[in-house]
């Protein structure tokens, strides 16, 4: 089933779970849904965060460094299910986590602790079989990263093999804000459409307003994480809900601050 995104364009906010502190990863996580976010990713946590940058690499060892734990995390997806009941909650990890929890356990403790799906960074979909298997199982939507070097053969796999929505990453690389989308994104979003008649989100870079009006002249989405964390990292935890809630209202047109 495809996740429901309410807002034109929809918004997927990325937070690192257990930065600063579980409690306020809750907390944001309500102010954004309040705000207008249509899907969290809730990030596990992980020593070597290959894929990110600096920003969320540096969110990742703080909450690594206060002990975050997947089980954590976990508890974290269930308080915000339980508070916030039809928002859409990702989690958002590497494999390493997972197969240290065991797949099926790990499958079986998304689903009963309220995650729509799974986003595993460095699960590929050509090796993906006992995986999807498992997210079947419990009823979960793996969501996989279509890159703008894919080949057409690739896309169509990962179109097929996800669930929820695609995530379209705007540029190969490291996560990270940028001044200007690239100029492949809206080619990507094309050549995925060919496939899938899920909702497609883009990611990698996009930061400001201005990014997310032009990604909704071809994308179902946005997604947004480093310019969130970075936000979390310089704002004392007690401020930092209303500080995330008020960047994603101003995410759109008229939006302001409360």
């Amino acid at each position: 089933m495809p996740i429901a995104f309410t807002t034109t364009p929809g918004l997927v906010i990325y937070l690192t779970a257990g930065d600063p502190d579980l409690a306020t990863t809750r907390d944001m996580a309500i102010a954004a849904i309040d705000a207008g976010a249509d899907v969290i990713e809730l990030g596990v946590p992980f020593s070597d965060p290959l894929a990110d940058g600096p920003v969320i690499q540096r969110a990742s060892e703080r909450a690594v460094a206060r002990g975050t734990r997947l089980s954590d995390v976990l508890d974290c997806s269930l308080d915000i299910r339980r508070l916030r009941p039809n928002a859409g909650i990702i989690l958002f990890s590497y494999l390493n986590p997972v197969v240290r929890m065991g797949l099926t356990e790990f499958c079986q403790a998304a689903k009963a602790n309220g995650a729509d799906g799974v986003l595993l960074t460095d699960m590929i979909v050509e090796e993906g079989v006992e995986y999807l298997a498992a997210m079947r199982e419990n009823g979960l939507a793996p969501v996989f990263l279509a890159a703008p070097t894919s080949p057409d053969d690739r896309l169509k796999a990962i179109a097929e093999n996800s669930q929820g929505f695609v995530y379209a990453i705007s540029r190969v690389g490291i996560t990270g804000t940028q001044s200007e989308l690239a100029t492949d994104a809206k080619t990507l979003v094309d050549r995925l459409r060919r496939f899938t008649t899920l909702p497609i989100a883009l990611g990698f870079g996009v930061s400001t307003a201005d990014h997310v009006r032009e990604v909704g002249k071809f994308a179902d989405a946005a997604v947004i994480g480093s310019a969130i964390v970075a936000l979390i990292e310089k704002t004392p935890a007690a401020d930092a809900p209303k500080a995330v809630g008020n960047f994603i209202r101003a995410l759109r047109p008229g939006g302001a601050a409360r």
